[in-house]
């Protein structure tokens, strides 16, 4: 199947850590048995609505839960960690699930101090469009969330005091070179390992470089920077270089949505989805997963609904045929060959659900 699975581990608002990572561990068996590709997880810091801290961990429990299904990460920060520790970690879980790994990579901690130490953004951004039936929003203003001081002051916590992260192409090659056994040092385990190698990337900057001159895999993300899907993809393939690892371009692009067996369920169970969102873009972090009626609670502002408008615009929320024809067309439009989908509901049996209709849409198709 070409749909896979981008896991957040959230904490449903009332709930534990624990309650998050034991949902993760059922909704992963839960996806092999329906078929998806991949079962990818992020990595968070500071945020109270999120328990995936640690990907590396948290892979080796789910592969040890399932038998076949890929598992990954979506994407491992290599701005808070050395190329060896990521490729020791990988190796120690290929040894004992060997072939089904799959290092998705992301340069997330460079790229927000590189955005804090730009000039501000142009008066007038692109306007909203709309590309072949796919919404491409106006782009958010990122400025005054990467120089908040709470994620300044977090930044530090991330490393130790005075470290300073490499280039991010050169970090990669580092990476290759430990599990391809050409560094000058071994890494054990990790040399030789059967671990797939992924870049991720939000824009047509350095990630989507790196991953098409190095002929690796590509992740764009619609459902976190829905304005420069478009850019990012074009700039992975106009930088493509054949490999050792692919023959031509392969790019899985991620989306959000929400599927119920009625579109109206379908909103209700979506709808505590922009206050998460408002909770990252204030610089609190994602808070624990709302209720519908918690959410419905919550007295909206102009500049809160503004803060939010552009990811509550691309979420694909509906009846199981409603959001697989928007997937389809977001596969058309960005040519992807995959699409990496993440649901949150308060409920994780309505989470379960989700999936479980979405997949059965899709293969019907």
């Amino acid at each position: 199947m070409t749909l896979s699975i981008l896991d957040l581990a959230p904490i449903p608002s009332g709930g534990t850590a624990a309650d998050a990572l034991r949902n993760t561990l059922d909704l992963a068996r839960q996806a092999e048995r329906f078929g998806y590709r991949r079962y990818w997880v992020a990595e968070h810091h500071f945020a109270p609505g999120v328990a995936g801290s640690a990907p590396a961990v948290l892979i080796a429990l789910i592969a040890a839960a399932t038998s076949s299904i890929r598992v990954g990460s979506g994407a491992v920060q290599l701005g808070h960690q050395t190329p060896l520790s990521v490729v020791e970690q990988f190796g120690l879980i290929d040894a004992l699930h060997p072939g089904r790994l799959d290092l998705g990579i992301g340069r997330s901690g460079q790229r927000r101090a590189e955005a804090a130490a730009r000039r501000p953004a142009p008066a007038e951004p692109p306007a909203e469009r709309v590309v072949d039936g796919l919404l491409i929003p106006k782009p958010f203003d990122f400025s005054a969330l990467v120089t908040h001081p709470q994620l300044a002051h977090q930044a530090t916590l991330l490393q130790q005091p005075g470290a300073r992260t490499p280039d991010f192409a050169g970090q990669i090659d580092e990476v290759l070179a430990f599990l391809g056994g050409t560094h000058e040092a071994p890494a054990v385990p990790g040399e030789g390992a059967d671990v797939q190698v992924w870049i991720l990337g939000s824009s047509g900057g350095q990630s989507a470089q790196v991953a098409g001159e190095r002929g690796l895999p590509f992740a764009a993300n619609y459902h976190v920077s829905p304005a420069s899907v478009l850019e990012a993809v074009e700039a992975y393939r106009e930088a493509f270089k054949p490999s050792a690892a692919l023959a031509e371009p392969y790019v899985v692009v991620s989306a959000d949505a929400v599927v119920a067996p009625d579109e109206a369920t379908a909103r209700e169970l979506a709808s505590p989805y922009g206050l998460w969102v408002r909770s990252i873009r204030t610089g609190a972090g994602a808070m624990p997963f709302a209720t519908p009626a918690e959410a419905a609670a919550h007295p909206w502002t102009d500049a809160d609904r503004e803060l939010v408008k552009d990811r509550l615009d691309t979420q694909f929320v509906g009846t199981p045929e409603q959001v697989a024809e928007r997937l389809r067309v977001l596969r058309r439009v960005t040519g992807a060959d995959e699409l990496l989908v993440t649901t949150i509901t308060h409920d994780h049996h309505d989470r379960v659900r989700s999936y479980e209709l979405l997949a059965e849409a899709w293969n019907h198709r």
